[in-house]
Parts: C-alpha cells; structure tokens; sequence
C-alpha cells in the first residue's frame, strides 16, 4: 500500500461529525510529513466516501481542499462540515477539542 493508500485508509476512519489534523494522520503514520498528507487528502479520488473533509489544520483552520486553499471548495468543504454538526465561524472549527478525533 502507497503513502497516498495510507492516508486515505486513516481518514476513513474518522466519525462523522468529528474532525483530525494533518499532523495527527502524519504522526499515526509515524512520520512529520504533514504537507504529504495534505496532498494525500488533495488526491484522493474517493470524496467524499473517503471524507477528507475532516481533515483541518492544527490551529483549527478549515484548510484547504480538493487542492484549492480558498474560494468554492473550501466553502464546500465548510458545508460539509456544517452539515455534519461542526460548527465554524469564520474558517475555524469551533470547540476544536470537543469534535477533535485522536486515533
């Protein structure tokens, strides 16, 4: 299995309504390589059964996604979230440490 295979195999496993980081993926995969993640979740062919919409930055932000870092998709990806339970305002995840999925 590929990094990329990984990735997606992890994210599949966060609960709806729940979000994780780049950086909790990368350090379950044992690795600092949170920017590979990020293109992990950008390549993935499988949104959103594979829901890398639950994926954020860190510091709460919403992020990117489907390889863009502003504009539609990321309003979709807040969306997604919202219609989810997850509250935002503005591009950050709210209550981050109550939705926040550790695997």
């Amino acid at each position: 299995m590929g990094f990329d295979e990984e990735v997606w195999a992890i994210i599949e496993r966060i609960p709806n309504g729940r979000v994780t980081t780049y950086k909790i993926i990368a350090e379950k995969l044992g690795t600092r390589a949170y920017r590979a993640v990020g293109n992990a979740c950008r390549r993935n062919p499988h949104a959103p059964k594979i829901p890398c919409h639950r994926v954020i930055n860190s510091d709460g932000r919403v992020g990117g996604y489907m390889g863009k870092t502003s504009g539609a998709q990321v309003e979709k990806k807040i969306r997604l979230l919202r219609g989810e339970g997850i509250e935002i305002k503005g591009d950050r995840v709210l209550n981050l440490e109550k939705v926040l999925f550790k695997f």
